[in-house]
């Protein structure tokens, strides 16, 4: 089930889940799907989402100085003028406005806290602009392909994947599913560093980009400047 941002006990859920299936009569690729989906999911739950490079959008009622975007740096610390290091370890994207809340509230009196967490992807392939971008992390999957401008005429999106460090983490039928489904960035469980692979035909074919720009249209694509955000 799509969600803007996945919560501590929606991810519990999932990896108990896949647990069951690890263990269950599935075949022995399923079950060994399963175990590893369940892996990571068990990481993400203990290392939490941000990693070195995401951006945060903060605001903060009344504080200028905190009301800006900030940078993840090494160590999953975000630096804060006035405040200081916050780590983000452990910490994920559904929680992330609750416990700088949390944490501003050491410093300041009953602050009024809005964030929002951009990741850094990667989209390389047959689209108008590769490169790397900022996503919001409760933007659709498709969301990322159109700020990259949008497949090209020879995309082969029945062949579009997700890497991770040259793993293969979506892709076929399950990624095209999730994209209809309208699942998001966090949903997918996506990171900074993984990157979209757009495969091309090598030759113009304009079928693909019009059946995968018809659901686009039935879906508001997000802004994803890091300005006039809230």
């Amino acid at each position: 089930m799509a969600g803007l941002v996945a919560t501590r006990r929606g991810l519990e859920a999932r990896a108990e889940r896949l647990e069951l299936a690890a263990r269950s009569n599935l075949s022995p690729a399923a079950r060994a799907a399963a175990a590893r989906d369940a892996m990571d999911v068990r990481q993400r739950l203990a290392e939490g989402d941000f990693r070195v490079g995401d951006r945060i959008v903060l605001a903060v009622e009344g504080e200028p100085a905190l009301s800006d975007t900030f940078t993840v740096a090494a160590g999953v610390l975000l630096t804060l003028p006035a405040v200081g290091d916050i780590s983000l370890g452990g910490v994920l994207r559904s929680e992330l406005q609750s416990y700088l809340t949390r944490r501003l509230g050491e410093n300041l009196r009953d602050p009024v806290v809005r964030a929002r967490a951009y990741i850094r992807l990667s989209i390389v392939g047959a689209v108008a602009r590769p490169g790397y971008y900022g996503v919001p992390a409760d933007a659709l999957l498709s969301d990322a392909l159109m700020a990259a401008g949008g497949p090209t005429g020879d995309a082969n999106l029945s062949k579009l994947r997700i890497d991770r460090e040259g793993r293969r983490i979506w892709e076929g039928k399950a990624l095209q599913q999730a994209i209809a489904q309208g699942r998001t960035i966090d949903d997918a469980g996506l990171v900074a560093g993984d990157q979209y692979v757009v495969p091309g035909r090598g030759r113009a074919s304009t079928g693909d980009v019009l059946r995968f720009g018809g659901f686009l249209l039935t879906i508001p694509v997000t802004v994803l400047t890091l300005t006039k955000i809230f």
